[in-house]
């Protein structure tokens, strides 16, 4: 039986069409236009055989069950950026919506797994800057006291805007309830990047989400007259950040798949007539092999203790953030590459540089795979993001087929 996978397209732009403006999606975690495309969506599940919920985090759990308790689950995310598009998250919930259908029709109401769909709540963290909160629930791994106090633009505290969607804080990890008898978890995500376009290919597989190293570095020089101070006389602080900023492009090209990237100077005092004797950068690095993410982390800050120096400068590192790289099962990776070939003809194993809730469902030991499909242009959060409606078909029959190779997977083990 079939998967409909134009009906799913259909349901995306309806959800396009009921949940964005003239600047793109507006689906901001805990926000009613947020718990609007929730009531939406469940109203496309009610012919179903199902049971409903919410887990004490706020993510939404729709479970077919089975005739075994152990289940597959299948999902992404509804929230969006502002200002976003119609696809990053809402693809995976609408492709886990058509597979999940397709299923209760060929046994019946009864396969013989249980099915679970699953919409996590905040995977984007664009409100509170507290990304994959509802996975990370699940998983075990939040910060409830790191999250409590978090505050939006206007002031609005997490703990807040959480208890009006019905949500207490203090709560959320018992969201790890839902992870018993969980057997493999999948999901369909846009590339949001422009590798799957540039091999002209419509679908790929992903090996893992690349670790991150984040830091603040601040070179230390000397302020003085733009004028008057020689050149051979200057400690110019973003001379030397300059330097860094160029240099981590080299470092990062040693490696296939690395990147780094300065995201944000500052310079102090900041005016024209004065050189700059404090520089605050930062550092983003990633990649999907722990030693190489350590070795690009200790190239940049040899780096630039050899800048500083150059330029009568000192240099101190604070980390922001930093997160593991997290690989997908090796198992499913070789159904997901099945899949797609057996679909789409080729396939293309890679890394996923921007986070996922993937990668948390994976820190709690439940086996995992994503599958990815090409992005137009490379560009996703933004009005224009966009993937060939033939190229969404294929994914969404790639994503059933892997569905499918899952369940009986589940079934052997």
């Amino acid at each position: 039986m079939p998967v409909d996978a134009k009906g799913a397209v259909a349901r995306l732009k309806e959800l396009r069409t009921l949940t964005a403006d003239k600047d793109g999606a507006q689906r901001l975690a805990w926000s009613p236009l947020w718990l609007k495309a929730r009531e939406w969506f469940q109203s496309k599940l009610h012919e179903l055989p199902v049971e409903h919920h919410l887990d004490a985090a706020g993510n939404s759990w729709t479970t077919l069950a089975g005739v075994s308790k152990k289940n597959l689950i299948l999902g992404s995310h509804l929230d969006s950026v502002p200002n976003g598009g119609w696809l990053d998250g809402c693809l995976g919930v609408l492709s886990a919506h058509a597979v999940l259908r397709r299923i209760a029709e060929e046994f019946a109401g009864k396969p013989p797994i249980t099915i679970r769909l699953v919409d996590w709540a905040d995977e984007e963290g664009a409100r509170f800057g507290r990304s994959l909160l509802g996975s990370s629930a699940f998983a075990g791994t939040q910060s409830i006291a790191q999250d409590r106090g978090r505050t939006d633009a206007q002031g609005v505290r997490l703990d807040e805007a959480l208890a009006a969607c019905g949500v207490n804080i203090e709560r959320i990890g018992e969201a790890g309830k839902e992870r018993v008898d969980a057997a493999a978890y999948l999901e369909l995500h846009i590339e949001q990047g422009p590798v799957l376009e540039s091999m002209n290919l419509p679908l790929g597989v992903v090996l893992g989400t690349k670790g991150v190293e984040r830091h603040a570095i601040t070179f230390h020089g000397e302020e003085a007259h733009s004028g008057s101070t020689p050149m051979s006389a200057r400690r110019d602080a973003l001379a030397a950040a300059a330097k860094l900023a160029l240099e981590i492009r080299s470092i990062a090209k040693k490696y296939p798949d690395a990147v780094c990237t300065m995201g944000s100077v500052k310079t102090f005092p900041g005016i024209v007539t004065a050189v700059v004797g404090r520089c605050e950068a930062t550092l983003d690095q990633r990649d999907l092999d722990a030693a190489v993410l350590a070795d690009l982390y200790a190239q940049a800050q040899e780096k630039s203790r050899q800048f500083a120096g150059e330029e009568g400068c000192t240099v101190e590192w604070s980390r922001i953030w930093n997160i593991a790289p997290e690989p997908f099962h090796p198992e499913l990776i070789a159904l997901c590459d099945e899949a797609i070939r057996e679909t789409a003809g080729r396939s293309h194993l890679m890394p996923s540089g921007p986070l996922h809730d993937a990668a948390e469902v994976s820190r709690a030991g439940i086996p995992t795979v994503m599958m990815f499909v090409q992005s137009l242009r490379g560009i996703s959060h933004n009005k224009i993001e966009d993937t060939r409606e033939e190229h969404l078909e294929l994914a969404i029959a790639a994503f059933d087929k892997l569905a499918s190779k899952a369940m009986a997977w589940i079934q052997a083990k």
